[in-house]
């Protein structure tokens, strides 16, 4: 990214996303960069939460947009308007149940596609030049998260950049890499992993035990390091 422009990272208050703010703050510096995060009529609040403390400890400005009218029509187990439960299983085992590969329930339909769209009008109302979002090489797996794809991103940046007549483009600056190099690389920007949420459910403390929570723990003990978020939480 170019020094002196500005980048609207979308936070949604997991690891990705808070190493996505992280990468460009250090690159533009803070008063460069705005947070957006997205309702899309989840569950529950938690992680707005930690979106809004992430952006708070970097002194971003934060904002928020509405998208959940579009997924009215969804029944995936993650919106509060769905009676399905979350599968409480790794990534890697609900991909075996579909032969290896196959969208997991968690996926909301093309909701990347409709973030990044929005994201890109708000840059461009906001003068800034590009979007971040932290699509990364464990989600596309397998298909199991389509819209966190090489092929993926690289077709929403063609979109971005040519439906804003070249003022914003769209940059994925994880796609190539795991969930254990994105911590790695988050760790060494200081990215602060202790105000984050990844848990699809919605408790006091994170249940451990579905997809995300998983990826997440084998991401921090492939790094040989504990998570922060969980100092303090019983075992």
């Amino acid at each position: 990214m170019e020094s002196g422009k500005k980048a609207v990272v979308l936070l949604s208050g997991g690891i990705d996303s808070t190493t996505c703010l992280a990468l460009a703050v250090d690159e533009l510096g803070t008063k460069n960069v705005l947070a957006l995060n997205m309702l899309y009529g989840q569950k529950h609040d938690r992680e707005l939460e930690s979106a809004k403390a992430v952006a708070e400890h970097y002194g971003v400005p934060y904002y928020e947009m509405d998208m959940s009218v579009v997924m009215q029509y969804s029944d995936c187990p993650l919106l509060k308007h769905s009676g399905r439960s979350i599968k409480h299983e790794s990534y890697g085992d609900q991909l075996k149940e579909r032969g290896g590969s196959g969208i997991v329930d968690t996926y909301v339909p093309f909701r990347n596609g409709l973030f990044l769209s929005a994201a890109a009008s708000f840059a461009m109302s906001t003068g800034a030049s590009y979007v971040l979002y932290g699509a990364h090489a464990d989600d596309a797996a397998g298909n199991a998260y389509p819209d966190c794809s090489v092929e993926f991103a690289d077709a929403m940046r063609r979109a971005v950049i040519a439906g804003t007549g070249g003022h914003v483009t769209l940059e994925a600056p994880l796609v190539m890499k795991n969930k254990a190099e994105v911590v790695r690389l988050g760790l060494g920007l200081g990215a602060p992993y202790e105000l984050t949420w990844s848990c699809y459910e919605g408790g006091a403390e994170p249940c451990g035990e579905c997809g995300t929570c998983i990826d997440r723990a084998r991401a921090f003990a492939a790094s040989g390091v504990e998570d922060p978020a969980l100092k303090g939480v019983a075992k």
